[in-house]
């Protein structure tokens, strides 16, 4: 167990891939995208839990037994205060319209900028949620993480260093969003960097075990 310093993450999102793998890196692992170890093709597990924490525990365990090797795998979302916290687990595909990714982020925007409204100021509060889940090889669930980046949600997107609900996201009193943010900037604060280096602790005392 951990005898090696290579994780799978089992996600398609490169944009994932590259964040997680810029902080482990930092710690001598070595992050691999599904398409490096021949399951780039492999169909998603069916993600039928009701929070973020079962989502990533599925995706994990799956993906472990499929593949035979040690995986990470997260989901996470905007939690949005006067939306009851929506979209929450449905962030990816909220609208439900979209082919592409990027289309799908354009339809997820515009229906959150419709449910809010006019709302304004702290009204607009919201907060992203990175839960991790890593599984060993025969999908033995090793260790579970979560992360939070709070902010607020602005009338329109702005900076271009960000994807899905990033370029809305207010996250300082500057009025950045997220989108604005350096690569290392976003790493060191975001839910998904929290995530991330919690999960960096943990595997280093899974393997002071091993």
């Amino acid at each position: 167990m951990l005898h090696a310093r290579e994780i799978v993450i089992a996600t398609g999102n490169l944009h994932k891939v590259a964040e997680v793998r810029a902080i482990m890196a930092q710690a001598g692992w070595t992050v691999l995208a599904l398409s490096q170890v021949g399951a780039g093709d492999l169909a998603e597990p069916i993600e039928d839990g009701t929070t973020f924490a079962e989502n990533a525990r599925i995706k994990a365990t799956e993906y472990a037994r499929v593949i035979g090797r040690i995986v990470l795998a997260d989901d996470s979302g905007l939690s949005v205060d006067a939306l009851g916290g929506s979209p929450g687990i449905f962030s990816a595909r909220w609208a439900g319209t979209g082919d592409t990714r990027e289309s799908r982020d354009h339809a997820n925007n515009e229906k959150l900028q419709r449910e809010l409204g006019a709302k304004a100021g702290s009204d607009r509060s919201a907060r992203f949620v990175c839960a991790m889940c890593l599984a060993d090889a025969d999908g033995t669930v090793l260790a579970e993480t979560i992360g939070e980046f709070h902010g607020l949600i602005a009338h329109a997107p702005r900076g271009h260093n960000g994807f899905g609900y990033d370029p809305y996201f207010i996250v300082d009193s500057s009025g950045r969003t997220s989108a604005e943010l350096s690569s290392d900037e976003k790493n060191a604060r975001s839910h998904r960097g929290c995530a991330v280096r919690a999960m960096v602790k943990l595997l280093a005392h899974l393997r002071s075990l091993s």
